[in-house]
C-alpha cells in the first residue's frame, strides 16, 4: 500500500488529484462518481488512508447533489474501497488495494473490449494533440519554460511519480493551448482514463520513452512547431495506450 500519512482531520490535498475531481457528465451520475472514485482508488492513484473532501464538497467539485455523492460512497464502502468514521476527525477515508491495484486494472481490461480502448485512444489522441498544436502557437517563455521544467523531470518507476508528471505535464500543455474547453476535456480524460494509464504504463516498463516524448513535446512548442507538437503529442498517447494494450494481452493470459 502507498505509504503516504495524512495528518488526522487533514483533508486530501487536492493538487496532484485534481483531474481525479473534475467535473461529471450529467449522464448516470450516481455510477460515474462511484466509477471515477472507485477507479482512482483501485488503481492506488489516491494514498492509503488518505481522506476524502466531505460530501459537500465531492457535490460541488462533481456538479451532482449530496445524494448523489452519498450513494456513490455507499456503494464504494460496500465494495471495501472506503470506510467510513464518525464523530469528531471522521469522514471517509481511502482503503487502498495491497496489490497497488494491479487485480482490479486487469480485471478492468478484461471487461474493455480492444476495439473501445481503440476509440479511446483516438478521442484522447484528438485532444492532445490539439492541445499540442495550439500550444505551440500560443505559447510564451513562461509557458516554454514550465513545460521544459517539467518535461526535464526524471520519472520515478512508481504509479504516484507517473501520475504526478503525466497528469500535470498534459494539463500544462492545455493550459498553454489558451483553451478552456480542451483544459477542461483534458481533465475529463484524466479522470476517467488516467489511473489505468499511468498503472499499465509503470507495468509495462516504459517511462523512459514517456519522459522522451514529454521533451521531445515541449521543444516543439518551444521552435512553435505545430504540426511536429501535434505528431509528439498523438504518438505519446499513442505509445500510453500501447501499455494499455500489453496489459490486456496478460489480462487474456492469465483467465
Amino acid at each position: 500500500m502507498d505509504e503516504t500519512v495524512v495528518p488526522s482531520g487533514a483533508s486530501l490535498q487536492l493538487g496532484p488529484y485534481a483531474a481525479v475531481f473534475a467535473p461529471l457528465d450529467a449522464a448516470g451520475r450516481a455510477e460515474a462518481v462511484t466509477r471515477r472514485l472507485g477507479d482512482s482508488i483501485a488503481f492506488g492513484l489516491l494514498p492509503d488512508a488518505s481522506p476524502l473532501p466531505p460530501e459537500s464538497d465531492l457535490a460541488e467539485r462533481f456538479g451532482v447533489a449530496t445524494t448523489t455523492v452519498r450513494e456513490a460512497l455507499s456503494t464504494l464502502r460496500a465494495d471495501g474501497l472506503i470506510r467510513t468514521r464518525r464523530g469528531r476527525g471522521g469522514g471517509s477515508f481511502v482503503c487502498a488495494p495491497a496489490d497497488g491495484g494491479r487485480a482490479a486494472l486487469l480485471d478492468r481490461l478484461r471487461r474493455t473490449g480492444i476495439g473501445e480502448w481503440r476509440d479511446l485512444a483516438d478521442h484522447y489522441a484528438t485532444v492532445s494533440g490539439g492541445c499540442a498544436r495550439l500550444a505551440a502557437h500560443r505559447a510564451d517563455d513562461a509557458d516554454v519554460a514550465r513545460l521544459e521544467e517539467l518535461a526535464s523531470r526524471p520519472m520515478r518507476a512508481d504509479r504516484a511519480g507517473v501520475q504526478r508528471l503525466e497528469g500535470q505535464f498534459h494539463v500544462d500543455l492545455a493550459a498553454t493551448a489558451q483553451s478552456a474547453r480542451l483544459t477542461r476535456e483534458e481533465m475529463s480524460l484524466q479522470g476517467e482514463l488516467g489511473p489505468l494509464l499511468w498503472l499499465a504504463h509503470t507495468q509495462a516498463g516504459s517511462l523512459e520513452r514517456a519522459g522522451d516524448r514529454h521533451r521531445a513535446i515541449a521543444a516543439a512548442v518551444r521552435d512553435g512547431d505545430a504540426d511536429r507538437a501535434r505528431a509528439e503529442a498523438e504518438t505519446h498517447v499513442g505509445e500510453l495506450f500501447g501499455a494499455v494494450r500489453t496489459m490486456v494481452l496478460e489480462a487474456r493470459r492469465s483467465r
